[in-house]
């Protein structure tokens, strides 16, 4: 005899988590993206803001984004998983980008306030939903 299981009921928190996770793998994309033009592109990239030059070599800069990525892509999938790793993993490394984006203001302005409110939304699903979604799981 088969035994059919029910499906649990998906609530908007769990959503949340999904959420978070979709926007991670996302971001680990463009990293990763990001990090191949830089390592086959030109080695040195340059702004000129209020006057100042910016030089910044991009070797080690899409080295750093290929690690980055790899790690973002690899959480947002834990994230699926409802790995708790994944949701200590995933609020670090949005930490990290909102950090490393508050950076970069001067040069990106517009991008790096965009970057820093997602990566708000992501430390807000996992931290405030997270536990429903591991409870779900169960």
């Amino acid at each position: 005899m088969s035994t059919v299981q029910q499906p649990v009921a998906s609530s908007g928190a769990t959503d949340w988590v999904r959420f978070a996770g979709v926007i991670l793998l996302v971001n680990g994309i463009f990293s990763v993206v990001q990090a191949l033009v830089a390592l086959i592109g030109s080695n040195v990239y340059y702004t000129v803001v209020d006057g100042t030059l910016f030089l910044f070599d991009t070797t080690g800069w899409g080295w750093w984004n290929l690690f980055i990525g790899a790690l973002l892509i690899v959480t947002a999938f834990g994230l699926f998983a409802s790995a708790t790793w994944a949701r200590m993993a995933g609020v670090v490394l949005a930490v990290v980008s909102a950090v490393v984006q508050l950076l970069l203001v001067p040069v990106q302005p517009w991008w790096s306030l965009i970057v820093i409110a997602v990566d708000v939304l992501i430390i807000y699903a996992i931290v405030a939903h997270g536990h429903e979604k591991v409870r779900a799981a169960h």
